[in-house]
């Protein structure tokens, strides 16, 4: 999580937690992303939107319609702040600030909330469509030009500070302006001029009878470098699903962690930018508000001497360690610099061979290596290199990672990573590195084992048997966390006044039934092999027998029969028996020697194969 995220924190905080998370904040502004983000949604809104391909297929309108609310619905959750907007062309009516014919304003720049995604659920299905028609309509006359003109004047009508300004236009015509040549001039003039601006145009092209052709018109408007430089290409959509990917791809924001220099040597160096894949879901923390008004509270903290009560400033303040019966007093300056290991960066230290990183070296999630550009030229080319000859060798470089200032270095090795497209030609993996982080030596440890039963081998082959039939295709992202859903789903019924919350289903719980099903008597087989004949699956082991009452023992004593202790000698399940049954056993039979369970079993193993 970036500091950004991290602004709000418990009051009860040390004051050097407050300071690293301050010197984080400050390392981020360096290279960070300043401003909010921004998303124009544009859909065409012509007579062929709304024709369906089938019976049972949605319309190329209402799959857009469902698209937006879906980014709606997530930014509330992960990014209330963000701005959002959404605008047909080609409609009957017209509603815009420069007046322009066919081109309809549904709702301005704004951060997204509940009403605004009740708004778009009046649009959704058959009847939101006819809905559209009555208080919209739809046409067929526009200037796309006009509307890239429009959508312009939204981002500059926004007075807050914005840092990714994105139109995604949803059309399913792949010449708008086929029959007029001055049309097309300008709208490719246009759409030069936002990306000399710094607003991308993404397309979100929907399926055509007979094909959609984007070099016909749209390979000139759209920006394709961005997209090229990430190797993002997509076809057409014709199911809701594959447009969603699409929009999630383009929707979802790449931050960077941080930017720093991956340095060969002292002269040759490259840029890159480290990312987060993983991030833990959590609820978000609350927010206090004033009884009064509703508003929130901000929270200010001041420190006070406890004897004169006068306020403290920050010079005010020294941090001090009692060493050796003596209190040490240093500086705010004297303590970061005992901080500081390294600047800022990766430093090459070697190549590794792949097969020499093991599983059991896991740290923590790992991080994305990708060049950065923009800062120096030549950083692709650099970093393709080094990633092509990574893939051939079958390779890992191993480097020394320090993220920001005052943070001590990590070893990591940067396992390379070929791009993947699937079927529809959007990205499933990205070509870069994977930053795993490496153990210290004092992040090993042995654990001591102080007892190993080893199983016989049919039981293994059962178990063997247990799991072939419980095997399933495992997929981490199948199953959400049914604690967290059922929160966000109660929010949304609260926001969007439902009577009740939809009911979250917990895919974390094992289906019982099916499991007995396919497992039939492998169970009751298996617990034969491994479990004593008098063992009690309810209870905690074997059923104990009850000695005579007035034996004045607390413990009851537990018989076994010799025939019984021989069969667990030959099934291996002689470990499955506590101390106390053992030394009764051993007492039985008249064996004396050590009080370890250990040298038990082998008492008992070696009496019975003499």
């Amino acid at each position: 999580m970036s500091g950004w995220d991290s602004y709000y924190k418990n009051e009860g905080h040390e004051e050097e937690e407050g300071e690293e998370e301050e010197e984080g904040l400050e390392a981020g502004r360096e290279y960070g992303y300043s401003g909010r983000d921004s998303l124009i949604f544009l859909v065409d809104a012509s007579r062929a939107m709304f024709e369906s391909q089938g019976a049972d297929e949605l319309t190329p309108f209402d799959m857009s319609i469902q698209c937006i609310q879906s980014v709606y619905t997530n930014k509330i959750i992960s990014s209330d702040q963000d701005l959002l907007a959404v605008v047909f062309f080609g409609t009957k009516k017209d509603k815009n600030s420069v007046n322009f014919k066919n081109i309809y304003v549904l709702q301005e720049l704004d951060t997204p909330g509940a009403q605004r995604v009740v708004a778009l659920d009046e649009f959704k299905g058959q009847q939101g469509q006819t809905r559209f028609q009555d208080q919209i309509g739809y046409g067929c006359d526009y200037s796309l030009s006009e509307v890239l003109w429009v959508c312009a004047n939204l981002f500059s009508d926004v007075q807050v500070k914005m840092s990714h300004k994105r139109i995604m236009l949803f059309t399913n015509e792949d010449d708008p302006h086929g029959s007029d040549s001055a049309k097309a001039s300008r709208a490719r003039t246009k759409a030069g001029d936002l990306r000399d601006t710094g607003i991308f145009l993404d397309l979100m092209h929907l399926r055509k009878p007979g094909g959609f052709d984007i070099s016909l018109f749209y390979r000139d408007v759209i920006s394709v470098v961005e997209d090229e430089d990430l190797g993002v290409h997509f076809e057409e959509s014709s199911k809701l699903e594959d447009l969603l990917r699409k929009v999630l791809a383009k929707e979802t924001r790449k931050r960077a962690l941080c930017r720093l220099k991956l340095k060969f040597n002292k002269d040759i160096a490259l840029t890159v930018g480290i990312y987060n894949t993983v991030q833990k879901a959590v609820k978000p923390s609350p927010v206090r508000l004033y009884r009064e008004t509703n508003e929130p509270v901000k929270t200010k903290t001041r420190r006070f001497n406890v004897n004169t009560g006068s306020l403290l400033l920050p010079s005010d303040t020294k941090r001090s360690q009692t060493f050796g019966k003596r209190q040490i007093v240093l500086e705010k300056e004297e303590t970061e610099e005992l901080k500081r290991f390294d600047e800022p960066g990766l430093i090459l230290m070697g190549f590794k061979p792949l097969v020499m990183l093991k599983k059991h070296h896991y740290l923590r999630p790992s991080l994305f290596v990708y060049p950065e550009e923009s800062l120096v030229n030549g950083s692709t080319t650099l970093f393709n290199a080094l990633l092509t000859k990574c893939l051939e060798k079958d390779v890992v470089a191993v480097c020394r990672y320090t993220p920001r200032q005052n943070i001590p270095p990590y070893f990591v090795a940067l396992i390379p990573q070929e791009e993947k497209l699937d079927d529809q030609k959007v990205q499933v993996t990205p070509p870069g590195f994977q930053l795993v982080f490496l153990p210290y030596a004092d992040d090993k440890r042995k654990v001591p084992f102080t007892e190993k039963v080893t199983a016989n081998p049919e039981q293994i082959d059962k178990m063997k048997a247990i799991v072939q039939k419980l095997r399933f295709k495992y997929r981490s992202d199948s199953f959400e966390n049914p604690v967290l859903q059922q929160h966000f789903r109660n929010l949304e019924a609260l926001a969007l006044n439902k009577m009740e919350p939809e009911q979250a289903v917990d895919l974390t719980m094992p289906k019982i039934e099916e499991m007995d099903e396919r497992l039939g008597s492998l169970v009751d087989e298996f617990k034969e092999l491994v479990y004593p004949p008098d063992y009690d699956s309810k209870g905690k082991g074997p059923r104990e027998k009850q000695g005579s009452e007035d034996s004045g023992s607390k413990r009851p004593k537990v018989e076994f029969s010799e025939e019984e202790l021989k069969a667990h000698v030959n099934k291996g399940t002689l470990g499955k028996l506590t101390v106390p049954m053992l030394k009764e056993a051993c007492r039985v039979l008249g064996l004396k020697g050590g009080m370890k369970k250990q040298e038990l079993l082998d008492m008992l193993t070696k009496h019975f194969q003499d």
